[in-house]
């Protein structure tokens, strides 16, 4: 089983040495996964895994030579089938997604719901759409996509009114790997605009400076004339905030490609990605996954990045009122004492040059959008898109 996993972690383009494979060996001789395979899962991919650009890599091995293993049902392919219909989102017109706010808020048992979903992948043997009852779309129970419920569990399909606490049938980083075919273009364009803050060193001219050879060399009647320059130095530090999860999936590509951009660009004396949901509190996370532990005190990043670095926060602001105002409102983690508006005023006064990129920003004030127009009094928000990170990029290039 374990040479089977290490062939597939290969064949995906994991290239794992003999090392990290004896300090795997080593972790499972001294009992560190305790027989669970939700350990082993994690153990091994801190010791095989070096970037989250690699995590769908190993999620993909993983997958293949230890699904069978897990005790609870999995959704099948043949049900994934059932519940690809991309058809069925022409369904949900604008209108109809009137009712997401007309609703009253409730109290979800996820627990219940999750004890009736793994019952129902028991039971179920055929294909359901409506009704209210089997895993199915666009029906009215907790269970599948584009259909009538608030809360509950979807999978497969694509987002419908964007409530599901929780997705099933989707790779979860997928989106942000960076083997894929870069067309992202446009935004390193933009991005390569900070070049403009970089300094010349104080040091030997050891670069050719093409402009200048060729204008002395025409001011000499052809006669080549090398002329030399310091070299240039990137100066430019950008930290990267990246809202993910819940109302931001659908969005993922967008973000895919801002990531990649960013991270493939040589025009950054330093760079810094960090993750959040919904809103920044007192703790930022490592990976897209925004899982509990995996993180850095916000309070940490405010003293070990200093104030000259560029900010750039992406995030569609689609939260609650008490997400953003109330000091317990974050319901994934700890608050750390502030409300998460009181965090974003924080990073405001840090930091001297910052943007908030939004994917599906309302145009001028929307009121109907508390979250989204508070965030527009603390920030400067601008839409995801070329011209919006344009305009992002003329906000970060002002000097004082």
């Amino acid at each position: 089983m374990f040479n089977n996993f290490f062939n597939a972690l290969n064949k995906y383009g994991l290239n794992v040495t003999l090392s990290e494979w004896l300090t795997l060996q080593n972790a499972l001789d001294k009992g560190l996964c305790e027989s669970s395979l939700t350990k082993f899962y994690y153990i091994a991919r801190s010791i095989l895994v070096h970037s989250e650009t690699d995590y769908d890599k190993y999620d993909q091995a993983f997958e293949e030579c230890f699904k069978a293993m897990q005790h609870e049902p999995g959704v099948t392919d043949r049900m994934l089938k059932w519940l690809d219909k991309p058809d069925m989102n022409e369904l949900l017109h604008e209108e109809d997604k009137d009712y997401l706010n007309s609703v009253e808020t409730f109290e979800i048992d996820k627990d219940d719901v999750e004890k009736k979903f793994k019952q129902r992948l028991k039971d179920q043997d055929s294909e359901h759409n409506g009704g209210a009852y089997w895993i199915g779309t666009m029906g009215k129970t907790s269970f599948g996509n584009t259909g009538g419920n608030i809360g509950g569990i979807r999978v497969g399909g694509g987002t419908g009114y964007q409530s599901a606490f929780q997705v099933i049938g989707a790779r979860k980083y997928r989106d942000f790997r960076d083997d894929r075919v870069l067309t992202g273009r446009q935004f390193m364009a933009a991005l390569r605009k900070l070049r403009q803050f970089s300094s010349r060193l104080d040091i030997p001219k050891t670069e050719l400076d093409i402009d200048g050879t060729v204008h002395d060399t025409c001011e000499q009647g052809g006669v080549l004339k090398i002329v030399m320059d310091k070299p240039r130095k990137n100066t430019v530090k950008l930290l990267l905030l990246m809202d993910s999860g819940g109302t931001m999936i659908p969005y993922c590509d967008l973000l895919n490609e801002l990531f990649q951009s960013v991270h493939k660009s040589n025009h950054y004396k330093e760079v810094k990605t960090y993750y959040f949901h919904n809103c920044i509190y007192s703790h930022v996370y490592n990976d897209p996954g925004c899982e509990n532990g995996n993180w850095i005190e916000t309070e940490w990043m405010f003293k070990n990045l200093d104030k000259d670095f560029k900010v750039i926060i992406v995030g569609d602001a689609a939260m609650a009122p008490e997400e953003l105002y109330a000091k317990d409102g974050n319901y994934r983690g700890p608050n750390g004492g502030y409300s998460g508006h009181e965090w974003l005023l924080r990073m405001r006064r840090k930091y001297k040059r910052i943007v908030w990129m939004n994917p599906k920003m309302a145009p001028g004030a929307a009121p109907w959008r508390e979250a989204e127009t508070a965030i527009k009094e603390i920030f400067p928000m601008l839409p995801l898109t070329v011209e919006g990170l344009n305009e992002g990029m003329e906000i970060l290039m002002k000097r004082d």
